[in-house]
């Protein structure tokens, strides 16, 4: 007999249906069971195909693409403000268009995207050897995409120290290329790129290496004495001072602009050389 309590009708030679190995003749199971068609609002009866989709429903011959009504039985679909559309119907509305080929990108396949633009996977190319870039690192010239290879073959500098390819930053030094690792003082070997620095016989030097090579020394605290960025020095018998080292050895009175007599290798203001 039928399971459903308010019908106690015999199933004896009649169509009937299992369900959790209860049994129902086929108009319980539908009033009980059946899902209701998305398309025309009517129950999928026991004996129609139940298509479903994301917990809806549809009969069979309701299956189809909202826009061209196209059947979409075993064809793929997308889904688009709840409507179900075929691929055809769905890339003409929704799809982007290649940059490169400027066909229609359909639904599931891999596109490539780069400021607002789209391709084919298989038409995103390095313009100069004509091989998909893909993920890999690119850069773009006058509409043009390059692979960092190619680019570096066609426009990059090189480096006059290391002569590979100069791909961002560097510096220029005496109309040559440099890239900022490879800058730096011929003594010391630290990066010059932002620093102050000098030259002796076109090799670059930072101060600190160009004054202990080459500076004359002061006199009077026997550091060197750079001459660059305007420092002001005293020259005399080809012994050097800084201004504020060029001072009476006696009272300390500057002699910058003053008189002065020596005693070997002293200087003294007038004053105090009367004593010598």
């Amino acid at each position: 007999m039928c399971l459903l309590l308010s019908s106690r009708i015999s199933l004896f030679g009649k169509k009937y249906i299992l369900k959790e190995d209860s049994p129902y003749c086929v108009k319980c199971y539908e009033n009980l069971y059946s899902n209701t068609c998305e398309e025309c609002r009517k129950p999928i009866g026991a004996d129609c195909k139940d298509l479903s989709y994301k917990e809806r429903h549809w009969h069979e011959s309701c299956f189809h693409c909202f826009q061209c009504k196209n059947s979409l039985v075993d064809k793929p679909f997308a889904a688009k403000e709840e409507h179900l559309l075929c691929t055809d119907c769905y890339s003409n509305e929704y799809s982007s268009k290649c940059n490169e080929c400027k066909k229609t990108i359909m639904p599931g396949t891999r596109k490539m995207e780069y400021k607002g633009n789209s391709w084919h996977e298989t038409c995103f190319i390095c313009c100069r050897c004509q091989q998909p870039i893909g993920t890999k690192s690119f850069i773009p010239k006058d509409n043009q995409n390059f692979c960092v290879p190619c680019y570096e073959k066609q426009f990059a500098m090189q480096c006059v120290q290391c002569k590979k390819a100069i791909t961002t930053g560097g510096v220029t030094y005496r109309e040559q290329p440099w890239h900022k690792e490879c800058f730096v003082c011929t003594g010391c070997k630290k990066q010059l790129s932002g620093q102050r620095f000098t030259s002796r016989d076109e090799f670059a030097y930072c101060l600190s290496c160009f004054c202990n090579l080459y500076a004359k020394k002061c006199a009077g605290c026997t550091n060197p004495i750079s001459g660059l960025g305007g420092t002001k020095y005293i020259s005399f018998e080809e012994r050097q001072w800084h201004n504020d080292c060029f001072n009476c050895k006696k009272c300390s009175l500057s002699l910058v602009g003053r008189g002065f007599l020596t005693e070997r290798d002293d200087i003294f203001c007038p004053e105090c050389g009367k004593d010598i």
